[in-house]
């Protein structure tokens, strides 16, 4: 039984599916026939990436379904090789060579992929309009839920295996409580970024355009990126701190875009058509719940998604932890089992990847000025300081920004960011900073062609 039918809830279903007899999605809305935005997905008008760490859990729980993404219109993007991207320390030189990748499209075509992919398996149902009430069970091992239909009808289903990938939303810290196992320990850390986002008609061709990112940085909260997704389209998101957010005012979008530190996302927007009003969420802080940390766990639960740990949208990670989480569940169901201790060892698995991207998310957010939840320590302010001489090294050297991208991309541990370090000094100079963003030769007769001028600023 999955409870949730996000994209969370729809790999877990891809991840068990092949281990039990039957799977059942409970959905509290209706699941969309195509396309289409699905209720409950606030993050959904934001722009979505899933990093090639992602990417690559997602086609190893449904082979085919990245090649799906990309048949339907969703853009393979290298990194950095397709890439403008100005990091608080400089602008990333675009490396002919490319190493990691990242998919973007919007949430509503990710989600039907594989929605669509999950589906197809027989052993896999949805209900829709139906809610999760409580566990059935005891401390020791849950064995189902309760659930209530539209119309209120309420009964009981059993299960052999209850996975939450309710999300944000997830009542499992209560419920386990009611079951006597105690508070489960939680932080929250807020940074205060807000995001204003918009869709856009490309005045350009966006096969093989690049993505634009003007980073966010605790020093320099504004920023801002273009991601080319299908249907011709860019899907723009703003964002800012405290009294700098941006706002719902569709004639305040443009300007806004125009105070980044840099004008070039401004400068391309005013030759595109907006397409959709400006949607903002202020829904950014990081939270994770440490379930793995828990003296007892009972057998029959898992929690997977966001339901475990939530992210900063800005760092483009949930979808991709999302997937590597129900990776993890699949690998341990299919070691162990439904025996005893298969749920304590998958949730413990599934901590691994949300540990990676918690340290990313929450290491740069902590710094934030108007941030909430917790304060940077010396080793908070230390690391920091390290990070942000690597990314310095990084905009000049291959090498260095390929092992920076390892771990960005969710397919390496932070470890391996000790090393490099030296690395330059072993593989020569670095290369100079650049002045200005890179466009190649085709993308500016493209911006020609368009009448799009980058002004001075915009190199």
């Amino acid at each position: 039984m999955v409870i949730g039918g996000s994209i969370a809830g729809m790999l877990a279903a891809a991840a068990v599916k092949d281990h039990v007899d039957r799977v059942e999605i409970l959905e509290t809305h209706e699941i969309p026939a195509g396309p289409e935005p699905r209720a409950g997905v606030p993050q959904a008008a934001h722009f979505h990436i899933l990093l090639s760490g992602g990417a690559d859990a997602v086609d190893g729980l449904l082979p085919g379904a990245v090649g799906r993404l990309l048949a339907a219109g969703a853009h393979r993007v290298p990194m950095t090789t397709n890439m403008v991207m100005y990091s608080s320390q400089g602008w990333y030189r675009r490396w002919k060579k490319d190493s990691h990748y990242l998919i973007a499209a919007s949430r509503d075509l990710t989600d039907f992929v594989v929605r669509q992919h999950v589906l197809k398996a027989p052993n896999v149902t949805v209900r829709p309009r139906t809610r999760a009430t409580g566990l059935l069970g005891d401390a020791r091992r849950i064995t189902g839920v309760r659930v209530r239909e539209a119309d209120g009808t309420e009964s009981e289903v059993t299960a052999d295996l209850v996975v939450d990938a309710t999300g944000r939303a997830s009542r499992t810290p209560r419920w386990l409580a009611e079951l006597g196992l105690g508070r489960v320990r939680e932080d929250r850390i807020d940074s205060g970024l807000a995001y204003a986002s918009r869709v856009y008609r490309a005045p350009v061709a966006t096969r093989n355009w690049p993505l634009i990112n003007i980073q966010a940085d605790p020093r320099l909260p504004r920023a801002g990126g273009i991601a080319p997704i299908e249907d011709g389209r860019w899907h723009v998101s703003l964002m800012g701190t405290a009294d700098s957010q941006p706002t719902w005012d569709p004639a305040a979008f443009a300007p806004y875009a125009r105070t980044l530190r840099h004008p070039v996302v401004a400068d391309l927007l005013d030759h595109a058509e907006p397409l959709t009003d400006v949607v903002v969420t202020r829904s950014t802080v990081n939270r994770r719940y440490y379930y793995e940390r828990l003296g007892s766990w009972p057998e029959g639960l898992v929690a997977v998604g966001d339901s475990v740990a939530a992210f900063n949208p800005v760092y483009g990670h949930g979808m991709s932890v999302a997937a590597l989480g129900a990776v993890a569940l699949r690998d341990r169901l299919a070691a162990v089992g439904l025996r005893t201790g298969l749920a304590r060892q998958a949730q413990r698995a599934i901590a691994r990847p949300v540990q990676l991207a918690w340290s990313l998310a929450v290491g740069q957010d902590i710094h934030y000025s108007t941030a909430t939840g917790g304060q940077p320590g010396f080793a908070d302010r230390l690391l920091h300081r390290y990070v942000s001489r690597l990314s310095r090294t990084a905009t000049g050297s291959y090498h260095v920004a390929t092992a920076l991208t390892d771990v960005l991309a969710l397919q390496t541990s932070g470890v391996s960011c000790s090393a490099p370090a030296s690395w330059p000094r072993r593989q020569g100079p670095a290369a100079p900073q650049l002045t200005a963003p890179m466009f190649t030769p085709a993308e500016r007769r493209l911006m020609d062609e368009a009448g799009i001028v980058l002004t001075a600023a915009g190199g």
